[in-house]
This record gives C-alpha cells, sequence and structure tokens, in this order.
C-alpha cells in the first residue's frame, strides 16, 4: 500500500450496480468515487457519437476541483477507448489506446498474436463487406465463423456453412456494420497502424477457422509490467452451440490447461504492451486434439464476472481495477466468499423469430424471488411495447431478455437457483402484426 489519502476515482460509465460493487471495496473509505458521464449515455446507442462523449468527459474532469488520481470503466466499446485517451491526457495509469485497439481490433490481434503464439492463432483473413465480391478474399474453407473486427455482444457474427451464409452475413453487414465501424475508426485514426493492417478499418470482417471444444476464460491484469491472473472462468455455450448461457466462476477445465492459457495470456499481453490495465481473454480447448485456441482479447475488466468473484471470493473485481488505476498493490483474495459456485446466465429466447414483448416481470415478481433466494440478482433487458427483432447488440440466433445471476454451495444447487429463478420471471410475446 501507498498512501492513506482519500483518492479521487471516475467511473466511466457509471451505474447502480459499479456503485453497488464498489461499496463493497473493504477498504472503500481510502476512495471517493464520481460518475464520469452514466452507462445510458455510453452503451448501447443507436449513435455512439464518440467525439461528442469525449468532449463532455472532459467538462466533467476539467470542472472538478480536486485531483483526479484515477479512471476506471468495465465496459467494452466506445467507452475503454475514451477512457485510454482521457487518462493519456492527465497522465493517470492506464493502458495506451494502442495496446487496446491491438486487443479490440480482431484482425490486427489476429496479426500480433500469430507473431508470439502462432499455435494458438485460428487461421483468420480480412473480408471487405464492400467490395464487388467479397467471398473472393476469403482463404479459408467451409465453415468458418465471420464477424466484425469490432463488434460486441456477438452482434453480425455468423457461422458459414455455405455460400448462401456468406452472402447473408454480407447483407447484414453492409447494413449494420457502419453503427460501429465508422465510429470505431475515430480512434484507429488516432495511432500509427502498422501497414499490414493499414488498410482494415472498422467496417471489415474477419473470417476465421471455426475451433472448438470448451470455452473458458482468465482474467487479470498488467501491472508494471508484469502480468497476473486473479480468476478463470467457463463459457457455458447454450444447446444451440452459438449462444453463450452463463459464465460460471471456477472454471473447471483442466489445471494444466488453466496454466497453458495463463502462459499463453502473459505472452500476447507483452506482446501488445499492455500495462497497468485489467484483461480477460477467452479460449477454446479441444480434450481431442488439446489444441488451444484464443477466442479474443477484451482489454478491460469484465462486469460479467463481477457477481460470480463477489460470491465465491467475497469481494468483486473492481478491487483489483481501482488499486491498479492509482499504483496500489490490489488486496484480492480467494474463496472468502458466502458460495463455492456463480454464475451470471444469459436467460434467452430461442423460438420466437419476432414479437412484441408484452409483459416482463413485475416488482412484486422480483420481490418474491428475493424471499426465496436472496443472493440472486436480474437485471431486466426488455420492456413492455419492444419489438425484438429492434433490440441492439444482440447475436444473430436468439434474444436476451434477462440477466440472471446466481450461486451455490454446488454447480447442482446453482443451476436449480437459475431454473427456479426463470419459473418465478414471467415474460409474454405477442406476434407482430401484419402491415
Amino acid at each position: 500500500m501507498t498512501s492513506k489519502q482519500v483518492k479521487n476515482i471516475f467511473v466511466l460509465g457509471y451505474d447502480e450496480q459499479h456503485k453497488c460493487d464498489l461499496e463493497q471495496l473493504p477498504d472503500v473509505d481510502r476512495f471517493r468515487f464520481h460518475p464520469l458521464l452514466h452507462s445510458n449515455e455510453l452503451v448501447y446507442q443507436d449513435n455512439f457519437k464518440v467525439e461528442a462523449k469525449l468532449d463532455k468527459a472532459r467538462a466533467v474532469l476539467d470542472s472538478f476541483a480536486d485531483q483526479v488520481d484515477g479512471i476506471i470503466c468495465h465496459w467494452d466499446f466506445p467507452v475503454n477507448p475514451i477512457g485510454a485517451i482521457l487518462a493519456a491526457e492527465r497522465g493517470l495509469r492506464y493502458p495506451s489506446l494502442e495496446s487496446i485497439l491491438k486487443c479490440s481490433h480482431k484482425y490486427w490481434s489476429r496479426v500480433e498474436q500469430k507473431k508470439v503464439i502462432p499455435e494458438a492463432t485460428p487461421a483468420f483473413c480480412a473480408v471487405d463487406p464492400f467490395a464487388k465480391n467479397p467471398i473472393e478474399q476469403v482463404t479459408l474453407e467451409y465453415p468458418f465463423w465471420i464477424k466484425p473486427v469490432k463488434g460486441y455482444s456477438s452482434t453480425l457474427g455468423f457461422r458459414v456453412d455455405n455460400e448462401q451464409d456468406f452472402n447473408r452475413a454480407i447483407k447484414m453487414a453492409r447494413e449494420k456494420i457502419s453503427r460501429i465501424g465508422d465510429e470505431f475508426n475515430y480512434f484507429l485514426d488516432r495511432v500509427d497502424m502498422p501497414a499490414e493492417v493499414a488498410d482494415v478499418d472498422g467496417n471489415y470482417l474477419i473470417a476465421e477457422e471455426l475451433v472448438g471444444g470448451i470455452e473458458f476464460a482468465p482474467e487479470g491484469h498488467v501491472q508494471n509490467g508484469v502480468c497476473h491472473i486473479h480468476g478463470m472462468f467457463d463459457m457455458v455455450q447454450a444447446e444451440n452451440g452459438k449462444s453463450f448461457e452463463r459464465v460460471e466462476f471456477p472454471s473447471k477445465a483442466p489445471r494444466e490447461v488453466q496454466d497453458r492459457a495463463i502462459e499463453t495470456s502473459k505472452k500476447i499481453m507483452k506482446q501488445v504492451g499492455f500495462d497497468n490495465g485489467c484483461f480477460n481473454i477467452e479460449y477454446f480447448w479441444d480434450p481431442d486434439t488439446d489444441r488451444l485456441s484464443i477466442i479474443e482479447i477484451n482489454p478491460r475488466m469484465s462486469q460479467s464476472h463481477s457477481y460470480q468473484f463477489e460470491q465465491v471470493n467475497g469481494m468483486s473485481n473492481h478491487e483489483v481495477a481501482v488499486h491498479v488505476a492509482i499504483g496500489d498493490e490490489p488486496l484480492f483474495e480467494q474463496g472468502a466468499g458466502k458460495y463455492k459456485h456463480a454464475a451470471k446466465y444469459f436467460h434467452r429466447i430461442y423460438d420466437i423469430k419476432d414479437g412484441i414483448v408484452s409483459r416482463t416481470p413485475t416488482a412484486e415478481d422480483i420481490e418474491r424471488l428475493h424471499r426465496e433466494q436472496p443472493d440472486t440478482r436480474v437485471n431486466i433487458s426488455i420492456r413492455p411495447g419492444d419489438r425484438l427483432s429492434e433490440l441492439v447488440d444482440q447475436d444473430a440466433y436468439s434474444y436476451v431478455i434477462a440477466e440472471i445471476l446466481v450461486a451455490g454451495h454446488t454447480v447442482e444447487e446453482m443451476e436449480e437457483r437459475y431454473h427456479r429463478a426463470a419459473e418465478l420471471l414471467p415474460f409474454k410475446f405477442d406476434p407482430v402484426k401484419a402491415a
């Protein structure tokens, strides 16, 4: 620990859940936390307007009368790169914008991965969806996965088994990729991109070799050039084989495989120059071939891990993010929580192509659940009147209608609590009326 002076930490993309997590820090009296724009101003936007958001955030910091000691965030685009710009302007500890882009630009990331961990890098190629004949750019055999070089929540991500699938993906990309791609280019224009990736801007796609197996993710942080891993999560797929069902902690992947992923993670984070920040990396491990493959690098703390850390370890991963931001050693503990297992479930519907939300759980429904399961949390993602096909940032195969966060002393107890919670949270959808 360094100074006991109270530190002013600005939270980029602040919301009530941030507030609850931060208030649970064991040394919360050492900090004052301040909103630096709220989540509803920054994420899930129809138009991100990055430059306007930056100016608004600068005004908040400039008007603060005391010293700004750190900036933290747990959101992806556009929040994390905004944080890098603001921190650099004020000389605060934060990963550089270039290192963040080397992780989150999926093609650039693959190029960097191939240099140091080729054995864990799936085959890939860039695809310009606006080219006259995009299929000519694909160097992979069917099947493969295609997605934007910048996206999140599996938006515009497709499994491609044939030319018909490919053409469908290209059509969707042409219609929707610029929503994120144009704003991502704002950040790309602020760094010197190497010649090998310079032409692949935010409105490109990346086609990747189809890999599979057990999916898991180490979460860690780099501080003063030293990489640490403070948790390992399983990313459990739904029955459709394309969507996430839950993010579960701790991972059940074999210890040797976890150790290999840790060493691989250290190599790639050093390669991209990532420092003074949190990250998580998603992997596939194929038990049949023993192959370990990187899926993607997320250069930020994961909000999808906070509840699980809290329930199993007794504190959320905000503990790490806050202390790294001010240069302190994190006080993170292992296994000091109330439960042995915890998960964030993405409560989805798979069998409705479209519909209008006519009912969501009421306050009374949620209160009944909390009486039965005091430690279960629920975030409802939709509202009555919403049209499913118009929900933003959904994958191509399902709709997320809620997040249900549950914990248990065993995996079986955790799963039973999730299914019971789903029973107690009624939703209803009406068909879309013909025009």
